[in-house]
């Protein structure tokens, strides 16, 4: 009972691909990234199921020559699910090509401000550098005797 390692290092390259294409900008690389990320794990949920069987119909064969049932479900429900998330990613990517005429994401205003802090080395406001932690202004009130 070995797995097939042609199918493991396809799965293991799908998921590879599609994580870079994850990280990219692009919305339409992002759904390509998903749709190879579905397609691979849906690949290696049918590598751990093992060696294919006979139908699991109970009274045909013994327990023991029947396929497990479970990850044939499971890719199912991953098919769904990846049928959901690219609808939703398509029309993102159609909405943002209708506003920008691209589909590339852009950065958040937050993001900039942060970036901006950091190469000039500066806390934020609500840092207390001689304590290493945020202020006792924020923090929750004391009693004083």
């Amino acid at each position: 009972m070995s797995a097939n390692l042609t199918l493991i290092i396809t799965a293991a390259s799908l998921i590879g691909v599609s994580v870079y294409l994850l990280l990219e900008r692009s919305l339409t690389r992002v759904l390509v990234g998903l749709l190879m990320l579905g397609n691979g794990v849906n690949l290696l949920f049918m590598v751990a199921a093992g060696p294919s069987g006979h139908p699991p119909v109970a009274g045909k064969v013994s327990a023991e020559d029947m396929t497990d049932p479970l990850p044939q479900a499971l890719v199912l429900t991953a098919i769904v699910i990846a049928l959901g998330t690219t609808a939703f990613a398509l029309a993102m990517a159609y909405r943002s090509w209708q506003l920008n005429g691209h589909d590339d994401v852009q950065d958040d205003v937050e993001d900039a401000a942060i970036r901006r802090r950091a190469l000039r080395d500066e806390a934020s406001d609500s840092y207390d550098l001689t304590t290493g932690g945020p202020d006792d202004d924020d923090s929750a009130p004391e009693e004083k005797a």
